[in-house]
């Protein structure tokens, strides 16, 4: 049986609002004023001689690990796993594709914005990386630059979580000062947007195309309810406990049930980078591929990939087109938590 793992971060004027009609749109075509469009990542080095700087802004990240005396744990830890990662870094091609693969997407989408609503045209595309360049103090001092005074902000994680979408929403707050005239909305969540679920489906039906035709013939009723599935988690990091199953714990599991036939879905990556090339491809599929005898595939990334860019471009036009700030559920904190920022960021961003 064929088994699939899923895997888990301003007010506008009127005429965005609901009522929004390309004839409206038309009559305010030709304006000058861009609209930034802010897309947030985790982000990854380029090159090998960026992984300890990578490391160690991740490290030192409480959003993300909060540790005990983290300023001064976090060089220590960052300078240990150097060697381990770059060496994993030159496995996938000497540094992570995320950069070229997001601005690449921002480009498509602000084309396809354009054409969409020409009433907030131009559409600027910038990136805003929480680890790597360009990292999110700079982003904002180019935006001011380029005079950019009205930015949606679109998180690149289309699950909300505090320590991807939250720590980069965090960043923003803590360096408003240097974009005090910006005017804000916010994509905080988007996981069930109808193109990115196509868009999700039509990977995995190509990597179920991949697998001997007695092993896919009964699952590729449009992937509806006819694949089993687990959804597993990957990339632990820190001494604090993660979510489970793990994707190794997961593939073994089944494996070890006699499931040898498995699709890894990276549902919660836009775009490849090296937790898809060498976490997923390298570590699961090829390593426990060959220990347990079993075809192990993982489902393309989405980069450029058509559909997903008409998703990415439908939920910024369908945001801007609400006139909301942000969704209902943004203004909810975690039960239980103590961070004063998250309480104060939300406050900001809903103002």
């Amino acid at each position: 049986m064929l088994r699939n793992l899923r895997l888990g971060s301003g007010q506008f004027p009127a005429l965005f609002r609901k009522d929004l009609t390309a004839q409206c749109c038309l009559k305010n075509a030709q304006r000058t004023e861009s609209t930034g469009i802010l897309m947030l990542n985790l982000g990854g080095p380029q090159t090998i001689d960026g992984v300890y700087d990578f490391l160690h802004r991740l490290f030192s990240d409480k959003d993300l690990i909060p540790l005990p005396m983290q300023s001064r744990l976090a060089p220590l830890i960052a300078k240990r796993r150097t060697p381990r990662i770059q060496s994993q870094y030159l496995k996938i091609g000497g540094g992570s594709p995320i950069f070229r693969w997001t601005t690449e997407q921002g480009r498509l989408l602000c084309q396809k914005l354009d054409k969409l609503s020409p009433c907030t045209a131009p559409h600027k595309p910038y990136i805003a990386f929480r680890y790597a360049p360009p990292l999110t103090e700079t982003t904002l001092e180019q935006m001011v630059k380029d005079g950019i005074t009205r930015v949606v902000v679109f998180t690149q994680y289309p699950q909300y979580s505090c320590s991807t979408t939250g720590s980069s929403l965090n960043a923003i707050f803590r360096n408003k000062q240097l974009a005090p005239n910006v005017s804000w909305s916010l994509i905080d969540r988007w996981p069930t947007q109808p193109d990115f679920v196509k868009a999700m489906a039509e990977a995995v039906r190509e990597e179920l195309g991949k697998f001997p035709a007695d092993i896919q013939k009964d699952v590729m009723d449009e992937l509806g309810n006819s694949n089993p599935y687990r959804l597993c988690w990957q990339s632990k990091v820190g001494p604090l406990p993660w979510l489970v199953p793990s994707t190794e714990d997961a593939i073994c599991g089944l494996c070890e049930r006699g499931h040898k036939n498995i699709v890894l879905v990276p549902i919660a990556f836009t775009s490849d980078h090296i937790e898809t090339l060498h976490e997923l491809d390298l570590e699961y599929a090829q390593e426990l591929s060959g220990k347990y005898s079993a075809n192990i595939r993982r489902a393309p990334a989405m980069n450029d990939r058509p559909i997903f860019i008409e998703a990415l471009a439908q939920t910024v036009f369908n945001h801007m087109r609400s006139g909301e700030k942000h969704t209902k559920q943004f203004t909810l904190r975690c039960p239980g938590c103590v961070n004063p920022v998250c309480k104060d960021m939300r406050e900001f961003f809903s103002a």
